[in-house]
C-alpha cells in the first residue's frame, strides 16, 4: 500500500511517535488524543455527529459518571451521539466514544446503555487500540508510526498538502470500527473492567449481559441481520454466560432509571426519523389514548408536533406546559416549552420561559444554549453573547457551542471576539492553522482594547508553539535567538 511509504517520506524522525518495542504501546496518550480528535472532526465535517444540547448533555452525563469510576486519572474522555440508526458504539484513540442513536433506542433500560458505554470506556483505559498496534511486527510498527505522524501533521496543518491527505485517508480508515480488530482477550478484559465500572457507578451490572443477549437475538441466524456492533464485538454464549456470572457476584443495589433516559430516547426517536417520514405517525396511538401514555411518550409526541410547523408547534405548547407544571425539576420540559413557543411565533413567552429556567438551573448548558438561540432569533444578540460567555467561562464549550458564541459575538458587532471564538472552535477541532488565521484576523480588527490584544497575542503564541516542527513558523523569540547565535 503506497500510503505507508508516502507518509514515511513526509515525516521527519522527530515527528514520529515513540514506537518502542513490541511489548510497549506505540502511542503516547497525547498522540492518541490528537488522532482521535481528527477523526471526530471528520465525522463532524460530514454532519455525522448529533449536535443537540439536550441529547449531548445526557450522553455526556452518563459517560462522565462512568469514566469517573474508571481508575484512570490521565485519560481524557469525550462522549458524543452519532446520527446512525444502526446498533453500534465505538471507542476511538484518545478517549473519544461514540454511541449511535440506534443503539440508545434499542436499549430497554439505562443500565443496558451504561453497560455498553462502560465496555467502551474499558477499551480506552486498557489502551487496547495502542496495544493492538504494539502487537504487530517491528517493520509494521515503523510504517504505522509514519502513518500516524502524517495524521498528526495533517491535523495541525488543517488537512492541506500530501501529508494531510494521507492523514485524512488514514483517519477515515481508523474511523471505521470494523478495522479496529480487538482480540478475544481484549473483549474479555473490557467486559471484566467495564462491569466493575458499571457497578461502582450505581448501575445494574446485569445490564451488560442483558444487552449482549439483545444483540444476539437481533442476529437471528441471518448474516444480514447482524448488528454492526456484533460484527466488531462478537458475542458468544460463553461470553454472555461469563458476564452474567461476574455480574451476579457484584453486590449492587442499582439506582432507578433517570427521567432523562426515557426523555432522551423519545427525543432521539423524533430527531432520528428518516427524511420524508413524519415522526407523528409513531405517536398516533398515543394521541388517541393519552391517559395510558407515559410522560416520556407525551413529551415525544409533543416534540414531533413542534417540529411539524408553527400551527402544530402552537398545539404542542399546552402539552409542554402541563408536563413542566407537573414536574418543574425536569430541564427538558422547560427547554422544549421555550422552543415550542418560539416556533409558534410567541417570542416574548419563549424568552420568559427560558429566562425563568435559567434562574432555576443556573449555567445549565441546554437551558443557556436554547435561551441564547431564542435571543439571537429575536434580535438580541448582545444579550445572547453575554449569557454564553457567563456559561463558557466556567464550563468548557463543545466546538459547536464555541461556534455559536462566535456567531452571537459577530451578530452583536463584537467582530474581534467573534474571530477569537472561531479560533477556539478550530483549535478544539484540531485545525491549528485555521485557529492561527482567526487569531491574526482578530488582532487586525481596528480599535481592539489592550486587554483583547494581550489575550489574542498570548493565545496566538500558545497555538504556534503547539504546531509540529515541520508546520509551524518560527516565533519572534526564536527568530531573535537564531540571529544572536
Amino acid at each position: 500500500m503506497t500510503l505507508g511509504a508516502g507518509s514515511r517520506a513526509l515525516a521527519e524522525p522527530e515527528d514520529l511517535p515513540d514506537i518502542g518495542s513490541p511489548a510497549t504501546t506505540t502511542l503516547t496518550l497525547d498522540d492518541e488524543y490528537q488522532i482521535g480528535r481528527m477523526i471526530v472532526r471528520g465525522l463532524r465535517d460530514q454532519d455525522q455527529i448529533l449536535e443537540d444540547p439536550e441529547v449531548s448533555e445526557y450522553i455526556r452525563s452518563i459517560g462522565s459518571k462512568l469514566s469517573s469510576q474508571a481508575n484512570e486519572g490521565q485519560q481524557r474522555f469525550n462522549f458524543f451521539v452519532v446520527k446512525d440508526n444502526t446498533i453500534n458504539a465505538f471507542a476511538l484513540p484518545g478517549g473519544f466514544i461514540g454511541v449511535n442513536s440506534g443503539l440508545l433506542l434499542d436499549t430497554k433500560d439505562e443500565s443496558e446503555l451504561a453497560g455498553v458505554i462502560a465496555h467502551e470506556v474499558a477499551h480506552v483505559t486498557q489502551r487496547h487500540i495502542a496495544r493492538s498496534l504494539a502487537a504487530q511486527s517491528r517493520s509494521s510498527l515503523v510504517s504505522t508510526a509514519a502513518m500516524l505522524a502524517a495524521i498528526l501533521i495533517g491535523a495541525a496543518a488543517g488537512g492541506g498538502g500530501d501529508a494531510a491527505m494521507a492523514g485524512v485517508a488514514a483517519a477515515q480508515s481508523l474511523a471505521i470500527q470494523q478495522q479496529i480488530s480487538f482480540t478475544r482477550a481484549n473483549e474479555t478484559e473490557a467486559d471484566r473492567v467495564g462491569l466493575g465500572i458499571l457497578a461502582r457507578s450505581g448501575f445494574d451490572p446485569k445490564g451488560m449481559p442483558e444487552f449482549f443477549e439483545t444483540m444476539s437475538a437481533h442476529a437471528g441466524g441471518s448474516e444480514a441481520n447482524i448488528p454492526e456492533m456484533l460484527r466488531t464485538h462478537p458475542v458468544t454464549s460463553t461470553r454472555i454466560a461469563e458476564t452474567k456470572e461476574r455480574a451476579a457476584q457484584l453486590d449492587v443495589k442499582p439506582e432507578p432509571d433517570s427521567v432523562s433516559y426515557a426523555l432522551t430516547r423519545e427525543r432521539l426517536r423524533v430527531l432520528a426519523t428518516p427524511a420524508g417520514q413524519d415522526p407523528r405517525s409513531y405517536y398516533a396511538a398515543i394521541i388517541g389514548n393519552e391517559p395510558d401514555a407515559t410522560p416520556a411518550q407525551i413529551y415525544g409526541r409533543a416534540l414531533a408536533m413542534m417540529m411539524s410547523g408553527p400551527a402544530q408547534a402552537a398545539k404542542a405548547v399546552p402539552i409542554f406546559e402541563r408536563l413542566r407544571n407537573a414536574d418543574p425539576t425536569v430541564v427538558q420540559y422547560h427547554t422544549a416549552l421555550g422552543q415550542a413557543q418560539l416556533a409558534a411565533g410567541k417570542g416574548d413567552q419563549s424568552l420568559a420561559t427560558l429566562s425563568r429556567a435559567r434562574e432555576l438551573f443556573p449555567r445549565n448548558i441546554a437551558v443557556t444554549v436554547r435561551y441564547a438561540e431564542a435571543l439571537m432569533q429575536l434580535g438580541d444578540s448582545k444579550r445572547a453573547h453575554e449569557i454564553l460567555l457567563d456559561l463558557f467561562n466556567v464550563v468548557p464549550p463543545t466546538p459547536e457551542q464555541a461556534k455559536l458564541t462566535a456567531q452571537a459575538a459577530n451578530a452583536a458587532g463584537d467582530v474581534a471576539d467573534s474571530y477569537f471564538y472561531m479560533s477556539e472552535y478550530h483549535l478544539m477541532s484540531g485545525d491549528l492553522l485555521l485557529a492561527i488565521n482567526q487569531l491574526q484576523l482578530a488582532l487586525a480588527v481596528p480599535k481592539i482594547t489592550d486587554v483583547q490584544r494581550a489575550r489574542f497575542e498570548a493565545r496566538l503564541e500558545e497555538v504556534q508553539q503547539a504546531l509540529p516542527k515541520r508546520v509551524r513558523r518560527p516565533t519572534q523569540t526564536e527568530d531573535n535567538r537564531r540571529r544572536g547565535s
